[in-house]
């Protein structure tokens, strides 16, 4: 059986990662003429209705990857000093669900964002100043620096790449899709190295 909810990575022309869709929008972008090529494997081969006038029954088919027309040098200019919205679920996501003091895993339920440099001390609420931590480990380190409470951090936070951050937005990520987008990350980002295990 086929899942519906499987997401489409969509590029631009140039092969750039903008963002996940579904087979429906997929689908509009196909009738619309807006798809330039497909790569990876085919999720979806979707049958429409027979035209009256050539009795031929319409399909689609729908990769795990298109590229879209369209003007992405707006895109392009964005890039160069993009940085993404910082939410929870991407946060939790670029650190691995890890508690950045203790070390240990957790469910999103038990995880909350922690400032390295406390807001009440100027601290600013950025990705490169912000770690996933366990609510105990937030708690005991509380308006502290992690030098002040006695804690290590075990990471360096860093914000993400565009790239980097469609990587973290992604729910169930086929192989193809991921070996695009790691493709995207610079040489040095973190995730590569987690992405290995």
């Amino acid at each position: 059986m086929v899942d519906l909810r499987q997401q489409i990575l969509r590029t631009d022309i140039a092969g750039m990662p903008l963002e996940w869709i579904d087979y429906r929008d997929a689908v509009r972008l196909h009738f619309l003429d807006q798809i330039a090529y497909r790569c990876g494997s085919v999720l979806y081969s979707l049958h429409g209705g027979i035209n009256a006038r050539t009795q031929q029954r319409s399909t689609v088919q729908v990769n795990s990857i298109i590229a879209t027309y369209g003007d992405s040098h707006a895109l392009v200019k964005l890039r160069t000093k993009y940085t993404p919205p910082l939410n929870n679920p991407a946060l939790f996501q670029r650190d691995n669900h890890l508690c950045l003091y203790c070390g240990r895993h957790f469910n999103h339920r038990q995880l909350s964002r922690d400032h390295v440099r406390p807001v009440s001390q100027g601290g600013p609420d950025h990705w490169n100043n912000v770690v996933t931590a366990c609510i105990r480990c937030n708690n005991h380190k509380a308006g502290r620096t992690p030098d002040r409470a006695g804690m290590e951090l075990l990471a360096i936070p860093f914000t993400p790449t565009h790239a980097e951050y469609i990587f973290l937005q992604g729910r169930h990520i086929l192989a193809d899709q991921m070996e695009f987008l790691r493709a995207h990350f610079p040489r040095s980002s973190p995730l590569h190295e987690r992405l290995k295990h």
